[in-house]
């Protein structure tokens, strides 16, 4: 009996993906709850596990765009797990005997012709851990040329099998596809159909993938739907630092994680929120709804582009807690084993370019959000400090916001509270 795999539904607002890798080959005999496939969607990517044990029959190529519900594997439930051992004893049996044949050919040959076919023996029967091929795979070699010193074998003892031979001969395909330099292509053309000149300049050339035009989609979104305009303000971060620097050990020991400069940045946002109520707010239609709890957007960059998980709850949590829980969603992110509802529901973002070595920003805004707070690079310089120049640990902040939901008095008092809470953290645990 054959079983579909079908691909999984992530969320309601997700109707589409990419197959982005697949963690079996074709004819691979499956486990129950074994991985399968990775679907890369436009907000997360979802791993698919198999539903029973059996040999699956792939019928969708990675990096396909596939509907949910879409039949992309059927697993044959009837298969035993030891046929696969039974073909490959026979393919060695096959291997021996022709081997034999070619050992008396050798006999009969000059010591030169035999050396010469030895050489070419080798590269028909061993790859590049030395361990023989089955006649199929040599068979595979010959009709797509690839080199077996090149494929990994998959089969017993490292046996190259015909899968893996056609799988390297697809990645190879792909990567010439992808990356084909212009000067080994057709002229280019320019949007008013003229050939470019530039026509032997190397590129590289790679479809985008979901999760990176869906942040597209959503910046330029934001961009022409909001009134969007950005207040700036510097702080002195020097009693943070100083803050975590005599506690940093003992709250590692008794937290298990480290204190951070973004946990003293969420609470400062709460406090700052709660006394600014109308940066909570945000517009759905003609309707302006009012936020009464402080779930905060922490961003996170990964590999395949800006991920804005949320930290529920933050006015009800500890610093420590602020930690575990940005520490668990950003290697979670960076694993790719978010789920969709770690990214939704946020009230306020907050995005550090900081770590990059930014000195100063204006971030988008995160809709249906209505603000977002910039943090960047921390710096020491001089600044005037009751009458005399010190040396501060300053940091310059950016909150973009949209006019239409918060007035420019509001913005600047808020961005205002959130300096004073960082540079005295006594007040946002006095809540004054």
């Amino acid at each position: 009996m054959a079983i579909e795999v079908k691909v999984p539904s992530v969320g309601e607002s997700v109707t589409s993906g990419v197959l982005a890798s697949w963690r079996v080959k074709d004819g691979d005999f499956v486990q129950r709850d074994d991985p399968l496939f990775d679907l890369e969607t436009d907000k997360i990517t979802q791993e698919a596990t198999a539903e029973a044990d059996g040999r699956i029959s792939l019928k969708a190529n990675e990096g396909d765009e596939v509907e949910v519900g879409q039949v992309v594997a059927e697993i044959d439930d009837s298969a035993k797990a030891d046929d696969e051992s039974e073909e490959k004893d026979e393919a060695e049996d096959e291997a021996g005997e022709s081997k034999k044949k070619e050992e008396t050919a050798e006999d009969e040959e000059s010591t030169s012709e035999k050396s010469e076919r030895e050489t070419e023996s080798d590269k028909g029967k061993s790859g590049d851990s030395g361990h023989p091929l089955s006649p199929a795979a040599r068979r595979a070699i010959e009709e797509t040329g690839v080199d077996p010193e090149q494929v990994k074998g998959s089969g017993k003892d490292g046996r190259i099998t015909k899968n893996d031979v056609l799988q390297a001969a697809k990645q190879t395909g792909d990567s010439s596809d992808e990356e084909k330099p212009a000067s080994e292509s057709s002229a280019r053309k320019d949007d008013s159909g003229k050939e470019s000149a530039d026509t032997d300049k190397p590129v590289t050339r790679k479809k985008l993938s979901p999760l990176r035009r869906r942040i597209g989609e959503r910046l330029v979104a934001s961009q022409r739907d909001t009134a969007t305009l950005t207040t700036f303000n510097e702080v002195d971060l020097s009693t943070v630092k100083n803050l975590r620097a005599r506690h940093q050990d003992a709250f590692t020991k008794r937290h298990g994680v480290k204190l951070g400069f973004m946990s003293f940045f969420v609470k400062a946002a709460v406090h700052a929120l709660k006394s600014v109520p109308e940066v909570n707010a945000q517009l759905d239609g003609d309707h302006l709804i009012q936020n009464h709890f402080y779930d905060i957007a922490v961003a996170v960059s990964t590999e395949k582009g800006l991920l804005v998980p949320v930290i529920r709850d933050c006015d009800k949590i500890s610093y420590a807690e602020i930690e575990k829980r940005i520490a668990d969603v950003a290697q979670r992110a960076k694993e790719g084993k978010l789920q969709l509802e770690d990214l939704e529901g946020g009230v306020f973002t907050i995005t550090n370019g900081g770590i990059f070595g930014s000195m100063l920003s204006t971030p988008v805004i995160n809709p249906p959000q209505s603000a977002i707070l910039g943090m960047h690079s921390i710096i020491d310089r001089p600044v005037a400090v009751d009458g005399t120049v010190e040396i501060r640990s300053m940091m310059y902040l950016a909150l973009s916001y949209d006019h239409r939901v918060i007035d420019g008095r509001e913005a600047v008092t808020f961005l205002r509270k959130i300096k004073e809470v960082l540079e005295d953290p006594a007040r946002g645990l006095l809540e004054v």
